[in-house]
């Protein structure tokens, strides 16, 4: 059985928290300038910060 291309883009659709989350965690686990290892989102650099801020408004719903 063949899928057809909508069904393909079903399944490689992402929800915004899922990708938020996932471009912050690959930040954390690159991150030069101190967001490697630290116990928490806050802790870490400007552009951490901000990854897990877009995060927060995907899960809370928030539009801004």
């Amino acid at each position: 059985m063949t899928r057809t291309k909508v069904q393909a883009a079903v399944a490689r659709a992402e929800l915004p928290m899922l990708r938020a989350y996932r471009l912050w965690f690959e930040h954390t686990r690159k991150c030069p300038d101190g967001c490697k290892g630290t116990p928490r989102a806050q802790d870490g650099c400007a552009s951490g910060r901000e990854l897990w801020d877009a995060y927060r408004r995907a899960y809370d719903g928030s539009s801004r």
